[in-house]
């Protein structure tokens, strides 16, 4: 990943230069966040431009971002992650420097030459969690969200205790700041039972209340535990300790930043209660919260993983115990209801990668609610993402899905990821250039379908059937998809 300040980005928003130097000329660049670094870069610079350090280069500032957006395309990483943002947004900052995330950029602990960070992972199943009330409406349970943080939170406590360290600085590192991170899944899933496109200002809404929710319960499960148990042993002075919750620190980090974040600060919950409530009791962990990818545990419960947009209405995932073919049951349920479920409907979902948006007869309300993850504007994930973070004390893994990449989109995207407050971005997922022809062993009469672009040259149909005959399966490739074992 590339770990980056806050200064860079400026110099980037502002058209302006950055330096490069040998990392043995400035040593405490290291250690340094938020104004501290950009006091000691600038002074560096000073120096360089004296002639009292060399190797020195600069250059424009936007052509080292566009460099690193270029590689971003063609590999999907270094991924963008903001070295500032997570130290300055840490409640730990007194005990030490988020010198990187882990891999799958939703874990921001310190670390040092005495410590190596440790995080214990759980997730909460969303869907799980959606009620109907009593006039028919479906709502987020939040007595049912509170008693399931409340044991997790109880559980994963439990692991730093009884887990097995193989590295003692793990173990210091562990019993000392006692960090866990309680995560969700089968936020798409949520999203279907509550009739919410994901590419709507209804999900980014959803995305702000639900995560307040899980946030708010998690922290204050975890002061109660520290009532029972005892607050964890580097609490004293933290931003916890110092009445600081985690979507206080927006503002902290825009004071640090000069301004540069954009971000809705509304809330729902009371917040000021739980403030009272840790300046009281403490805190039995350091952190609490973060969004790990839940690749194998979603595909286990039959949920969409973490936060991600649906993949595809039809696809195969693959790992070491075989292919499985997935299909989205609530699309099924939709298309059945419709009575629009048939042959002819699974043949064109082969066809189009499982996607809805070419086949006519379904009708604008279903595509827009089944949209899958290239067919949503990254945009909508950005928001959506900034409207968690606000509430995390760490962070999440963020797959950012682009369809028809282009250089202004992947700047206005990670510049907007920047502006919202963003700590973290995982990979960049792009369409591949060329598909893999699909055909079948039946001949016969499909969907009259809509032709766009390179579909040009299709016929009104889909494929041919024979009637006698079944659809002949057919695998897609799995290796983009952020659910494939071999993907992680």
């Amino acid at each position: 990943a590339n770990w980056i300040p806050d200064l860079f980005m400026k110099r980037v928003m502002e058209k302006g230069e950055w330096s490069l130097f040998s990392p043995n000329d400035v040593p405490d660049l290291h250690d340094l966040f938020g104004a501290d670094f950009e006091k000691a870069y600038v002074a560096y610079e000073e120096k360089a431009a004296r002639g009292e350090i060399k190797p020195y280069r600069k250059l424009a500032a936007t052509d080292m971002w566009r460099k690193m957006l270029s590689m971003l395309f063609e590999t999907g990483h270094p991924w963008i992650t903001f070295k500032d943002a997570c130290n300055v947004r840490s409640p730990q900052q007194h005990a030490g420097v988020v010198h990187s995330s882990n891999l799958c950029t939703e874990i921001t602990l310190n670390t040092s030459d005495t410590e190596t960070a440790v995080c214990n992972l759980g997730s909460v199943n969303l869907l799980n969690h959606i009620k109907r009330t009593d006039d028919g409406a479906k709502v987020l349970d939040h007595d049912k969200l509170q008693v399931t943080i409340k044991t997790a939170m109880r559980m994963l406590d439990n692991v730093i205790d009884i887990n097995y360290y193989a590295v003692k600085k793990a173990r210091d590192s562990n019993m000392r700041h006692r960090p866990v991170g309680l995560g969700i899944m089968g936020f798409q899933d949520a999203l279907y039972e509550l009739r919410i496109p994901y590419a709507s200002n209804d999900a980014v809404e959803f995305a702000d209340r639900s995560m307040e929710a899980v946030c708010y319960h998690a922290y204050w499960a975890s002061t109660e535990l520290a009532r029972e148990r005892g607050r964890y042993a580097s609490y004293k002075g933290s931003l916890w300790d110092q009445g600081i919750l985690p979507p206080d620190t927006l503002d902290l980090l825009a004071q640090e930043r000069g301004g540069y974040v954009d971000v809705d600060r509304s809330s729902s919950l009371d917040w000021d209660a739980l403030r009272q409530k840790i300046a009281t009791d403490g805190m039995r962990n350091s952190n609490c919260v973060a969004i790990a990818p839940t690749a194998t545990i979603s595909n286990i419960i039959g949920v969409d993983a973490s936060i991600e947009p649906c993949f595809g209405n039809l696809s195969v995932k693959s790992n070491l115990s075989g292919e499985f073919t997935v299909i989205n049951s609530y699309l099924v349920k939709d298309l059945k209801r419709l009575g629009l479920w048939d042959d002819v409907m699974v043949m064109d979902l082969k066809h189009f990668d499982g996607s809805l948006r070419s086949i006519d007869r379904v009708p604008q309300e279903v595509k827009a609610l089944y949209a899958t993850a290239f067919e949503v504007e990254p945009l909508w994930l950005v928001e959506a993402a900034a409207r968690r973070q606000k509430w995390i004390d760490q962070a999440q893994s963020l797959n950012i899905y682009m369809a028809g990449a282009s250089g202004k989109k992947l700047d206005d995207t990670y510049k907007l990821a920047w502006l919202r407050g963003l700590k973290t971005t995982y990979y960049l997922r792009t369409t591949s250039a060329t598909q893999a022809e699909k055909s079948t062993g039946r001949t016969g009469q499909l969907n009259a379908v809509s032709v766009h672009g390179n579909d040009a040259s299709m016929s009104a149909t889909a494929a041919t059937a024979v009637a006698d005959e079944p659809a002949t399966d057919i695998k897609f490739c799995a290796i983009d998809d952020p659910g494939c074992e071999a993907c992680q």
